[in-house]
């Protein structure tokens, strides 16, 4: 199938196709006039990189978890391993994140909100200016 066929099959963009295929993520076949040819086994790649990204793992892991999902003599703990260390930098985003919350949501309420020119939302962040200047 052409790159079009492949876009609607996967739920990829073609641009993300071209892209995965430019990085050696993927390698689809090439009829005799140079277009690409894309087989099931593609299609079902193609899905696995989706998913794969959507779960946030970066194009590196996405590398790592195709060449373990395509070695049949892998062990299972070695994708375990894998999967474990995004979850715990998942996690350690999610705590980043909800300290930045947290310290938007103390300057959101120390501000009134009015006519008034003073706002501690922008003094805070132009003392955080300062400090890094």
């Amino acid at each position: 199938m052409n790159i079009g066929a492949a876009e609607q099959a996967s739920g990829l963009p073609a641009k993300t196709i071209r892209y995965y295929e430019d990085i050696g993520l993927l390698i689809p076949a090439r009829r005799d006039n140079g277009y690409r040819d894309y087989g099931r086994t593609d299609i079902h790649k193609l899905a696995f990189l989706k998913r794969a990204r959507g779960l946030g793992f970066s194009i590196e892991d996405c590398r790592a978890l195709m060449s373990l999902y395509e070695d049949r003599n892998r062990a299972s703990a070695d994708v375990r391993t894998l999967a474990h260390t995004h979850l715990h930098r998942i996690e350690d985003k999610i705590s980043e994140l909800q300290g930045l919350r947290d310290a938007l949501s103390t300057l959101v309420e120390a501000c009134h909100g009015d006519a008034r020119p003073d706002c501690p939302i922008l003094d805070d962040l132009s003392g955080a200016l300062a400090e890094h200047a």
